[in-house]
């Protein structure tokens, strides 16, 4: 069998569109891909416990993703976690008393915040803040207190 150089041209052609594939596929799984270059408003939630909550987390309401987060920090006077959200401006009709909490995706899955709106009249405007928050369940706590509860009632 007689090798051509069209041969190896198009293999190699095939093998570089398949590394362009597959890098492809990484950006999007990883949401590194997916810059926003939508208009978008900032609000801000203090958590007791952010738990496993990252940077680039999805926000959703209703199961829809209206927003990222986009800073996690710690206030030294109230000891919580405040985290920064961005918003996109289409959504820009959330009740100002809603309330975020931390859930995670499935078993073992990302955690992401949920925002439940609220009845007011008033929305969340740049710079709100949502003041109604609950902490993400550390797995490891729950497990604490059922085995403690368990040893108390024997």
């Amino acid at each position: 069998m007689q090798h051509s150089y069209t041969q190896d041209t198009l293999v190699g052609l095939f093998v570089a569109c398949g590394i362009g594939a597959l890098f492809f596929m990484a950006l999007q799984v990883s949401n590194l891909g997916a810059y926003n270059h939508q208009e978008s408003y900032l609000i801000t939630a203090r958590f007791e416990n952010s738990g496993g909550l990252k940077v680039k987390s999805p926000v959703s309401v209703a199961g829809v993703r209206i927003g990222r987060v986009t800073a996690i920090t710690f206030d030294l006077q109230s000891y919580e976690s405040v985290v920064e959200i961005q918003i996109e401006a289409k959504y820009n009709t959330l009740p100002d008393d809603s309330s975020a909490s931390i859930f995670t995706a499935g078993l073992l899955g990302e955690q992401y915040i949920s925002i439940e709106p609220g009845g007011s009249e008033t929305y969340l405007e740049n710079n709100s803040e949502i003041d109604l928050t609950q902490s993400a369940i550390v797995l490891e706590e729950v497990i604490g207190q059922f085995l403690f509860k368990a040893a108390a009632d024997e």
